[in-house]
């Protein structure tokens, strides 16, 4: 039987609800972190693709997603073992902290408990003074199985506010950090999915800089790293044997990354390459084809409603699929890899244009309608992810609607995080197959 996993000294940073600014304090930390010369690990909350790439480009180590409600223990286990060797690890949440799925499960305050890691709140103190320190004490109290250790004051007005914060606060006992100015060079654009990506953001090492000076100028980072707690023995209980989150599509797996497709995991790449999986990058912007010798292909999520004349355009890619699957290749999209696959899109601005033409599906983004939610996920019929009854979890995160989805076996059968039947989604021609679904990790509920 394997032993207890035993994890690095972490922190949390969570904030009372989105928009305070615990991305951009947390992308400073890590830079600031990194070049100090401290081995930092980061973390991401949730199920969450942007934030991540972000993460990376600060301490140029990969971030790896903690998913509490999509992820099995086990999954957990190995993905908090792999920081072991860091000085630091940082997980930054996701929303509020006390916020997850439609069940109440899965939130950020979930892994603190889960880790045993402090929580460092940053707040958003505009329009506040003594209501900052009633919200900061609250925080403290909601739940007695995690630890509120720090706080930071964010977007503070004055000297003037500084000093009727720290009055008000400092009665609870709780260590202010750091007190952050508003600062709008530190803003960072937004599209429909979230943030502009991180590989579109043409200055972002001079933001990632310029964030770092700010978190060093504000902030008191020995006290802040001071605080961190090695994860409990066990964080997620014993580790199992190997097992990967998804099952390798392939020995050679051909995977789309671009800035059209660029929503996978890089645990779950980095789990295909251990299981033996030699990975492939191609661009279907730059009209690259998956590569001949590959016997899988995965074109995860992304933007392709961006650049849909542009991906109608490229006859090499749209060849290099239709011989892929021709030869009996595994093909697999994930949301914006599964508009690819199908035979149309129709853009923000109406017009339509003809894609892989693989599955029978047409989307668009002219009409557009918010998805969003986790999933529970059952395999309706055999084939490269597992035998029929196999249960996933995932998410799903869009804004296109299916125009048509035509004949083709459905993919899987879903449900929402509180057990709602949400009826079939996908569909599956072979060995082409595809979802609007971003699948996270296997279910433990195994087959039915």
């Amino acid at each position: 039987m394997p032993g207890p996993i035993f994890g690095p000294r972490g922190l949390v940073i969570a904030a009372p609800a989105s928009g305070s600014g615990k991305t951009v304090f947390t992308l400073g930390l890590l830079r600031a972190l990194h070049r100090r010369g401290r081995a930092v690990a980061s973390f991401k909350a949730g199920p969450d693709y942007i934030d991540p790439a972000f993460h990376a480009a600060a301490t140029g180590a990969p971030c790896r997603n903690l998913d509490p409600w999509a992820m099995r223990p086990g999954t957990l286990a190995r993905l908090i073992a792999r920081a072991g060797g860091s000085e630091l690890a940082i997980l930054e949440g996701a929303m509020g902290l006390f916020d997850g799925a439609q069940d109440g499960s899965g939130s950020t305050a979930d892994l603190a408990a889960l880790t045993g890691w402090p929580v460092v709140l940053v707040a958003d103190v505009r329009g506040q003074a003594g209501s900052a320190a009633a919200l900061l004490r609250g925080f403290m109290t909601h739940r007695s199985d995690i630890e509120v250790a720090g706080a930071v004051l964010n977007r503070v007005g004055s000297e003037r506010h500084a000093a009727m914060l720290r009055r008000a606060i400092e009665p609870l006992g709780l260590p202010i950090l750091g007190l952050l100015p508003q600062d709008a060079r530190l803003g960072l654009p937004e599209r429909h999915l979230g943030l502009v990506q991180a590989s579109e953001h043409g200055a972002l090492e001079t933001f990632l800089d310029e964030a770092a000076g700010l978190i060093e100028a504000g902030i008191d980072l020995p006290a802040l790293a001071a605080l961190a707690k090695p994860a409990r023995p066990g964080a997620a209980g014993a580790a199992p044997a190997p097992d990967t989150m998804l099952p390798p599509l392939g020995q050679r797996i051909a995977v789309a990354r671009d800035d059209a497709f660029r929503f996978a995991y890089p645990a779950l790449l980095e789990q295909w390459r251990e299981a033996g999986a030699a990975i492939d990058f191609f661009s279907p912007l730059a009209d690259e084809a998956p590569s001949g010798e590959a016997d899988a292909v995965f074109l995860p999520g992304g933007y392709p409603e961006l650049h849909a004349g542009r991906l109608a355009a490229n006859a090499r890619l749209r060849q290099g699929l239709g011989e892929a699957a021709a030869r009996g290749a595994t093909i697999y999209g994930e949301c914006g890899g599964y508009m690819l696959l199908g035979e149309g899109l129709v853009d923000a601005a109406g017009l339509s244009h003809r894609l892989a033409g693989l599955l029978p599906v047409e989307t668009s983004f002219a009409t557009r309608r918010r998805h969003l939610g986790y999933r529970a996920l059952r395999l309706s019929a055999d084939g490269p992810l597992g035998r029929a009854g196999a249960r996933f979890r995932g998410h799903e995160f869009h804004y296109a609607t299916i125009v048509r989805e035509g004949e083709g076996e459905p993919l899987f059968a879903a449900a929402d995080a509180e057990g709602r039947a949400l009826g079939a989604m996908g569909r599956r021609r072979g060995k082409v197959f595809g979802s609007f679904l971003h699948l996270i990790d296997r279910s433990d509920a195994g087959t039915a």
